[in-house]
């Protein structure tokens, strides 16, 4: 039967290309996903990511029958690569993005075999995106995880989960391809439910390579949605002559997601407005290398934290963690092809078109993604090449429409959802139906954490208006913002210093005042926010004061106090954003309260009300010298693995708790225990705020960090490294 093991752990590393019979001394022991190089957030050369580098394995293998195939499957290797077994060369890839598999049968022995991987992480041009300059970084390394997998000589490549009728009596088909055609094998298909139930099963004959059972009736099943995302598993078996032969299981859900010629988007038959942002797969330091913790907490922040219904995967196909977290949290998908403007030549193209095939076949059975990007992001018109891309991908899943992002109006629709960036700071109107805005803000108004309050204020009401507007036309399923988190980058972009300051939150996933605003649309049941868009000084903006006063909330309405004195209660700003679900507050008349210069200046105190009653409260203190050295993780365990992490979050605050984005402070961090930090140390926290990385290593046991700032009282975080279970 089928055997799938994780094979993350015990790999060596060069950042040398060396010879097949170096020693092991010359390496240094790595677990992936791993990079090729650890960098600073921001300030670094990516030309130092491109080298070729050596990665190596050895393992014990005991062939337990003749007949056994034994592959190995890479989700990820950036950009190319060559693998050799026991020192000859196997296979290989090109393409840093699609998940690639080696068969490693004819060249393994009994005992001992050594793995080498030889990986390119240059930029070269004939592999996409590259060609042309790109807007982000790939960095390098075998950034995600690998399987070892061994099967019977007859086993299952893909299953695909086609569900149909879902509005009426749901039905589902499964497509199970197989790597040949044996007699006398059956196909035994199961559907099991959530709770691991028995909820319907068929069965059939093993005729062709690719064979289709149908499940004729499914009672009482329920719908995915974003709101309650239920998921079922298919289960299918290989039987010959009475045993099981092979095995293969898929998650799903049932779901119709369409895209209707009125221009709106309907799941399940009832429209839904998308309200999302784009995500770049990087984080700084480990460049994407990041392990499955990691790739689920942005699904988790894009959900919860921001509120969004819909990521985009800018610009290619990313972690298959990720993509199984939106599933599980309701979190719509948008998957596009590799690429960023340019399109090479029939080979770059030819290169396109396998992934765009491979990324479909692997993640076809995930009901978060709803649209399949079909174009190279913001490229010129290229019909033979689009009519080839948009064929392949209805021909690979008939059941998904197809996008294609363009920067332009007058381009040739050969998709079947007209997807635009909008970068006009306003909203067109459609000409081409069913039309969804992409991308909008970004470059157009990069801000950072630190920057002053108005720019802040201005990026986040930005945000608001056109997602108002967009709100307040039926005609446009949705707008997605450029962009969830700043993102590492080359030098033609961004500020200079190798980052893009687009994101509504920074590259360490920290919120601006925009992602406040993404949060505030949430309904009150989903968490009440309440968050004034002010650093509360009487200095920051041009001609000083604090006059009007933006606050972001869900709140039926708002009441301010500055120190002991009532300035009012006060409306959402329905006059200005009348579609948004809840719209900013505005709270003018503070000028004789915040005056430039004026001697008396008092704490600022916002109180929430839902239904009259007090729901949430927010204070600033008048007083913006640091008071706190706040430190947190995102969870108090880890697993040890060698590759496990967390963010450790620095702040340095007010007496409430308030980051102070002009608080310029060195803060350094100690830690004891089975772990090591990943970033800089001592850490210049630029911004009221920032995070360090923690990796878990391969010993259980107690991590104790404490974190020290000038005139700061010492904060202490502690987290448990728990034994991996095999």
């Amino acid at each position: 039967m089928r055997q799938r093991t994780l094979f993350n752990e015990d790999w060596l590393f060069s950042a040398d290309r060396l010879d097949l019979e170096a020693g092991d001394e010359l390496f240094e022991p790595v677990s992936l996903p791993h990079t090729n190089k650890i960098f600073p957030h921001s300030n670094f050369d990516n030309r130092e990511y491109q080298f070729i580098s050596t990665y190596r394995k050895r393992f014990q293998f005991s062939r337990s029958d003749p007949g056994q195939q034994v592959f190995l499957e890479f989700d990820g290797v950036m950009l190319a690569c060559a693998v050799h077994l026991n020192g000859e060369q196997i296979g290989g890839n090109l393409g840093g993005y699609a998940p690639f598999t080696i068969n490693l049968t004819d060249g393994l022995q009994d005992g001992e075999n050594i793995l080498t991987v030889y990986v390119d992480s240059t930029e070269r041009t004939d592999i996409p995106p590259y060609g042309h300059l790109v807007d982000y970084l790939t960095f390098g390394g075998i950034y995600r995880d690998v399987h070892l997998t061994s099967v019977n000589p007859v086993f299952i490549e893909n299953l695909f989960a086609r569900t149909s009728n879902i509005l009426f009596t749901p039905q589902l088909a499964c497509e199970i391809r197989v790597n040949q055609v044996v007699p006398q094998v059956d196909l035994q298909a199961v559907l099991v439910d959530p709770l691991g139930r028995e909820v319907a099963k068929t069965r059939g004959k093993l005729e062709k390579q690719t064979n289709n059972l149908v499940f004729d009736n499914l009672p009482g099943i329920h719908l995915w949605s974003v709101d309650d995302p239920v998921l079922y598993t298919l289960q299918v078996t290989l039987v010959q002559d009475g045993e099981e032969v092979d095995a293969a299981s898929t998650r799903f859900g049932f779901r119709e997601a369409f895209f209707r010629p009125d221009g709106g988007f309907y799941l399940n038959g009832k429209p839904l407005k998308l309200v999302g942002l784009d995500r770049h797969q990087t984080w700084p330091y480990i460049g994407a290398a990041a392990p499955a913790r990691l790739q689920r907490l942005d699904a988790e922040i894009l959900k919860h934290e921001l509120g969004c219904n819909i990521v985009r995967t800018s610009h290619y196909p990313q972690s298959p963690h990720f993509l199984d977290r939106c599933d599980e949290i309701g979190l719509l998908v948008f998957e596009e092809i590799t690429g960023w403007q340019h399109i090479g030549d029939e080979a770059w193209q030819d290169l396109s078109l396998v992934e765009l095939k491979t990324m479909i076949e692997r993640d076809r059975n995930h009901p978060a993604i709803i649209l399949w990007g079909v174009r190279v992001n913001e490229s010129p018109d290229n019909d033979p090449f689009y009519l080839r891309t948009n064929a392949l991908a209805h021909e690979t899943d008939p059941t998904r429409q197809t996008g294609g992002v363009r920067c332009f109006r007058e381009s040739n629709f050969l998709e079947d959802v007209f997807t635009y960036n909008d970068f006009s700071n306003d909203v067109r109107e459609p000409n081409h139906l069913p039309y969804l805005v992409t991308e909008f803000a970004g470059h157009m108004f990069p801000t950072k954490t630190w920057d002053h309050e108005e720019r802040l204020i201005e990026h986040a009401l930005l945000h608001a208006r056109i997602q108002d507007k967009q709100f307040g036309n039926e005609k446009i399923a949705g707008a997605i913002g450029w962009c969830a988190f700043d993102y590492a980058t080359h030098i033609e972009f961004g500020s200079g210093d190798r980052v893009c300051y687009h994101g509504v939150m920074d590259i360490f996933r920290l919120p601006k005042w925009a992602a406040f605003f993404y949060k505030s649309q949430q309904t009150p049941s989903q968490g009440i926010v309440l968050q004034p868009a002010t650093h509360w000084t009487m200095g920051d903006r041009s001609g000083g004061g604090n006059n009007p006063l933006t606050i972001f909330s869900n709140c039926d309405e708002i009441e301010v106090m500055i120190g002991d004195i009532r300035v009012g209660r006060f409306q959402p700003d329905r006059e200005t954003y009348p579609h948004l679900p809840h719209p900013p507050f505005r709270v003018g008349g503070l000028d004789q309260y915040t005056a430039w210069g004026q001697r008396e200046f008092y704490d600022l105190h916002v109180i929430g009300y839902l239904g009259g009653k007090i729901a949430a409260q927010h204070r600033i203190s008048s007083d913006r010298v640091p008071k706190r050295l706040e430190l947190s993780t995102d969870t108090d365990q880890l697993q040890a693995d060698g590759a496990d992490m967390t963010r450790l979050i620095v702040r340095i605050t007010d007496e409430y708790g308030n980051p102070l984005p002009y608080a310029v402070m060195v803060v350094n961090i100690e830690l004891e225990g089975e772990a090591e930090l990943i970033g800089e140390n001592p850490f210049p926290v630029i911004g009221g705020q920032a995070a360090l990385l923690v990796k878990a290593r391969k010993q259980a046991g107690r991590v104790v960090i404490r974190a020290a700032a000038p005139r700061l009282p010492m904060a202490s975080v502690t987290l448990e490294i728990l034994p991996t279970v095999s």
